[in-house]
């Protein structure tokens, strides 16, 4: 069969054959299952996550605090988000929240050193920060001596105990952030690997760990010193989330009471002043703190802290949707994406714009989480069932996740994994991405093959030592059995010189992290983030069908606790 003649001459008569038909389209190919992944995935667009972001990160939302008008905001557009996507209500009760009941604690805090009989002068904010999680308006802690204690760790598993036995009740712990850095005894230029992960932090490290050790060990007060290499972040973001503001625990009948009275940082310089003023050298102290035969070193010197607080009960919510699956057998078992939706909300006492945006931290996860939703939602019913759960309260200590899996919506024996979202790339495409605690389980075994679809690498996170596994929601997963994916932004930008990623990131932390100035930048390039998620729906589409549960490897921490769930495969 040939075109009529008119339809081949000049190109100018071209325009008269417009809308002629002389063929019947063959009928159209049904797209394979891996071509339909291709097409959903191309739906998490740039374009639909700047959307979200200038809403969720807007002044209008104000700073996304829990238990403010900013959390009530929040919760209706996810809400209207999932519903207009046509996800199903992710509550068993039909509902898209589940209520995590928070207690609200504003604490007005003053601090007293006495060094030698001699009062040590401080300034709140500059110098220390203080609070009590108690739940009592009244919290009193008189003359407690001063006692260094190092790290302030003890860790069987590594021969470590910095009390040595020392009963340390009423007293206030002087305790260094971070793990103890140990040296190779081969090569003392590095760290010992078989020692607290080398390079990398452990939860030992963690501010969360010092003040549980100490609640433990019934102190009456903790001193954190606050460096700024070792704690990953300057001494603003301690001042911004501990300095006054309303912080949040999980509401419980216990009330707090066994937790240490007072929990309060310390700049490194006030820090080494204070030493010296008690007749001690700091920085000969912190060195000796990184070996196993130190012993606590008691101050010349007593604290004496009293905190006012003011409490209120918040019932804040988790917001969450669900895709069920279609497999009478497998559509009980559940993959869990997980973004936070809180940030800093508004701080009224300070000059300038008060209002903590949180664009990067965490407006990018959210919208991440609600492109992949829409993405899966384009497929066919996966066999198993997905759950899109955006948690409060992260940035008060992982609150709503540790709500979650502590009071799962789903049996935790029947959730395979946890994926999860913080802090996008905004600085356009990468070679390359990282895991946040690589190593951990096979979930970045899937993700390094999903990466092959993009011809992208992964890699191991390139700053172990801020222990990020630890400071995001998939750990509460991982402490309940669950393996968690933490993936995070490359550093070997398209385009760019070698080290460009690598001084974004350092400008970001240094910054703009937990500060008002956290918003859109009009240079994002958000094609990077998108690329991103691409992958991490990937993951879940390999997840969701009949595929191997992902595991913990060996040597993982959190092995032997997925091993004492009840089995229901």
């Amino acid at each position: 069969m040939k075109y009529p003649i008119a339809c081949i001459t000049a190109a100018a008569l071209l325009s008269s054959c417009a809308g002629q038909r002389f063929f019947s389209d063959p009928p159209e190919r049904p797209l394979t299952d891996a071509e339909r992944v291709v097409k959903a995935a191309q739906q998490i667009t740039a374009e639909d996550l700047a959307q979200h972001i200038s809403v969720l990160a807007s002044d209008a939302f104000e700073g996304r605090k829990p238990g403010t008008a900013g959390e009530d905001a929040t919760v209706e557009y996810l809400t209207t988000q999932f519903k207009a996507l046509g996800l199903a209500p992710g509550s068993p009760d039909g509902s898209y929240v589940q209520p995590v009941g928070l207690m609200g604690i504003t604490s007005e805090a003053s601090l007293k050193i006495t060094v030698k009989g001699r009062a040590f002068p401080l300034v709140p904010g500059a110098d220390y920060v203080a609070a009590s999680v108690r739940f009592q308006p009244d919290v009193d802690v008189k003359n407690a001596p001063l006692l260094f204690v190092g790290y302030g760790v003890q860790a069987p598993e590594y021969g470590w105990d910095d009390y040595k036995g020392m009963d340390v009740r009423g007293k206030t712990l002087v305790m260094l952030i971070n793990d103890p850095p140990v040296s190779d005894a081969r090569d003392p230029a590095q760290l010992d690997a078989a020692m607290f992960a080398g390079k990398g932090m452990t939860y030992y490290g963690r501010w969360t760990y010092k003040y549980d050790i100490a609640s433990k060990l019934g102190a009456a007060a903790v001193l954190i010193v606050h460096e700024t290499e070792p704690a990953a972040y300057p001494w603003e973001v301690v001042r911004n989330s501990w300095g006054g503001t309303e912080r949040f625990e999980l509401d419980a009948d216990h009330r707090n009471l066994k937790r240490v009275p007072v929990q309060g940082w310390m700049t490194v310089d006030k820090t080494r002043a204070l030493f010296a003023a008690a007749g001690q050298d700091f920085d000969a102290l912190k060195a000796a703190a990184i070996s196993q035969r130190f012993t606590p070193v008691e101050l010349d010197a007593t604290a004496t802290a009293r905190i006012r607080n003011t409490l209120r009960t918040v019932e804040s919510r988790n917001v969450v949707a669900r895709i069920a699956g279609n497999d009478p057998l497998l559509g009980n078992q559940h993959i869990v994406y997980t973004a936070h939706w809180d940030h800093l909300g508004r701080d009224r006492t300070i000059e300038g714009d008060q209002i903590f945006n949180g664009a990067v931290d965490n407006a990018t996860g959210v919208a991440g989480l609600l492109a992949i939703a829409k993405a899966f939602k384009s497929l066919p019913a996966p066999k198993r069932s997905l759950l899109f759960l955006a948690v409060t309260a992260e940035e008060q200590g992982l609150l709503g996740s540790r709500a979650y899996a502590t009071q799962p919506l789903y049996p935790l024996a029947d959730t395979l994994a946890n994926i999860n979202m913080d802090a996008l790339n905004p600085w356009g495409p990468t070679q390359d991405i990282q895991v946040v605690g690589f190593g951990q389980n096979t979930l970045e075994d899937v993700l390094i093959e999903s990466a092959k679809t993009q011809n992208r690498i992964v890699v191991a996170d390139k700053t172990p030592e801020r222990g990020g596994f630890y400071r995001s929601d998939q750990f509460e997963f991982a402490k309940v059995g669950v393996p968690g994916l933490y993936a995070t932004s490359g550093q070997m930008f398209l385009g760019k010189p070698q080290d460009w990623g690598k001084t974004r990131r350092a400008a970001y932390t240094a910054n703009d992290y937990h500060k008002p100035s956290d918003e859109m930048k009009a240079d994002w390039d958000l094609s990077g983030a998108a690329l991103d998620l691409q992958l991490l729906f990937d993951v879940g589409t390999r997840l969701s069908g009949d595929s191997p549960w992902p595991a913990w490897k060996a040597g993982s921490e959190f092995k032997q606790l997925r091993e004492k769930l009840p089995s229901t495969r």
